[in-house]
This record gives structure tokens, sequence and C-alpha cells, in this order.
């Protein structure tokens, strides 16, 4: 079973690798979720949505809210961004029934990258 907590930052970056409009200083609110995949407990949950929330709050939010990226990474595309959220996380997430499966992060409501389990 699939477990997804959504969450949204404002950040600023700029691509100083890409050729395009995309390496000026520009700005996106990022949606991002968090897919945990496992089998419900004996209460009938994965894990507490709350749980999922104060640790994503606590490793990634708050350091990326309303902060320049490009002061975390080098080149902070989408996909770069991914599978540092990933990376960070997945030691976090994870229970005796379940783990951390995937990160999907939104620079726009139509473009989006996705890191998982799969991508290590």
């Amino acid at each position: 079973m699939l477990l997804r907590k959504e969450f949204t930052f404002d950040a600023a970056h700029n691509l100083v690798k890409y050729h395009g409009k995309c390496e000026r200083l520009h700005g996106h609110t990022y949606k991002m979720s968090v897919v945990v995949k496992g089998t419900p407990d004996e209460e009938g949950m994965v894990v507490d949505f709350l749980e999922v929330k104060r640790i994503v709050n606590e490793e990634i939010i708050s350091k990326f809210d309303h902060v320049y990226l490009n002061d975390i990474f080098e080149q902070p595309s989408a996909e770069n961004v991914a599978r540092f959220v990933f990376e960070r996380l997945d030691p976090l997430v994870r229970g005796e029934n379940y783990a951390l499966h995937e990160v999907e992060i939104w620079e726009s409501p139509t473009s989006s990258a996705v890191f998982g389990r799969d991508d290590l």
C-alpha cells in the first residue's frame, strides 16, 4: 500500500550549468510529495501522517523554505532536489512495516521530477 503526504515551500534558484532563461535567478512555489510504501499495522495505518509531517518539516521544509537553493546545491534542478530529499529522508521515514518509496518535486503545476527506491 502507498501513503502520500504533500508539502509546499517557496525557494529561489538559478541553474548555472543550464543555458536558457532558468540560468537567471528566479523562484518557485515547489510542491513536494513524499510516498511511503508499507503494510497497515494493528491500528490500520501504514504510518501516522503526523509523524511523516514532523520529519519532513524538520529535515526539509525548515531548511528549504524561503532560501536560495544554490547555497545548498551546485545545480538545484528538480532532479537534484528530489534525489537529495529522498536520500535525506530515507533513513528517517522507515519502520517495521514501511519505508520511504519515492519523492516527487514539482517546480510548476505541470513539471516534476521523481526519485524513488528504484533509482538508488
